[in-house]
């Protein structure tokens, strides 16, 4: 028992000698490989768009890659975003779930404002997939193979410089390069085919502001029997009713000689474009109970509102109902299925 003592001490002196020589002193080796230290993180890590935000890339080799995104709707798991490259606006939805980030939806063309997070699935493509290391690949179905190449790749941009995760995709003969920086999402893309390449950099995140849009409003004028227009800049938050936003701008007369659309009590209980390219707007029973006007003036407000709502959504067809009902009054009786049609003949600009 006293040997045992002796070399327990003895142990102890050299390990207390040991401890005294700062420069022998190792602190404790923090996981220093970037790919392990990276396996803990997540596609929400991320992929994170935020609300009431636009992001905004610089282009280069391209007139359309410069381009701005602003997030439309978050509902639960996905996420609605509008892209506008100055040629067009393409909405997208993506769905982060089972460790896959997949773009199911694809719009282009899309100048109106409406939830798409529930349309059918016509795209289903892969951007990210768990778990986030390099070597993590699958196939798209277009053929071309997608991969992650790197998870620490420094990446400079003008909104920063970024620890960022490389996604490649290779097609036949041309490849992408994404790069995802944690917490910010996508802040570098790299198109290269040939010699022919094209950039695209986040450039600035813009944080708590609306998206901006300019509607053209159209108001009767019963003197002279003539439809009148305003283009007016709405603002739209993520997550905003475009329904509550029209209604809103509806009865907000600017000046002139022209009449009112809507009531104060009339409320829009629905506004969506269908399948058959048609908008669909329902109304309370206010539009009929509290227009009191004649047939002429009636007949101007249902086209003021045929015009604003067919020229905002692209289209020249517009089903007006009550409550759920087709449109009916003392001087109309649409049936099921019938359309007021756009008609800007008899319009002028607001002076």
């Amino acid at each position: 028992m006293k040997k045992i003592f002796v070399i327990l001490l003895l142990l102890a002196l050299l390990v207390l000698n040991g401890c005294t020589n700062k420069n022998e002193i190792k602190p404790p080796i923090e996981n220093s490989n970037p790919q392990e230290s990276k396996q803990s993180l997540t596609i929400k890590d991320y992929y994170t768009y935020k609300e009431n935000t636009n992001y905004i890339y610089q282009g280069e080799g391209n007139e359309y890659a410069s381009y701005n995104v602003f997030v439309d709707y978050i509902e639960g798991n996905r996420v609605q975003i509008r892209s506008n490259n100055g040629g067009t606006e393409t909405v997208q939805v993506l769905e982060n779930k089972d460790g896959e980030l997949n773009l199911l939806f694809v719009k282009g063309e899309t100048y109106y404002r409406e939830n798409l997070t529930q349309s059918p699935v016509n795209k289903n493509e892969i951007l990210l997939k768990e778990p986030l290391v390099s070597g993590t690949n699958w196939t798209l179905a277009d053929g071309r193979r997608r991969s992650i190449t790197n998870v620490a790749v420094d990446v400079a941009t003008p909104s920063g410089t970024y620890k960022a995760l490389e996604v490649t995709t290779e097609g036949e003969d041309n490849k992408i390069q994404d790069y995802y920086a944690p917490s910010i999402g996508l802040v570098k893309t790299i198109f290269t085919s040939n010699e022919y390449v094209v950039t695209s950099t986040l450039s600035k995140i813009e944080n708590n502001v609306p998206l901006i849009q300019t509607v053209r409003f159209y108001y009767p004028n019963v003197n002279d029997d003539k439809l009148y227009f305003i283009d007016k800049k709405l603002s739209f938050k993520t997550n905003d009713l475009t329904k509550i936003i029209f209604e809103k701008a509806f009865k907000e007369l600017p000046k002139g000689e022209i009449s009112k659309v809507l009531s104060p009590n009339v409320k829009i209980k629905s506004l969506y474009l269908n399948k058959d390219n048609m908008v669909y707007v329902d109304f309370t029973k206010e539009l009929v109970s509290e227009m009191n006007a004649g047939s002429g003036y009636e007949t101007m407000i249902l086209q003021s509102i045929t015009n604003t709502l067919g020229n905002y959504y692209g289209v020249d067809k517009v089903y007006i109902t009550i409550e759920g009902s087709p449109y009916a009054s003392g001087h109309y009786m649409m049936k099921k299925g019938e359309f007021f049609r756009v008609d800007l003949k008899n319009s002028v600009k607001l002076p």
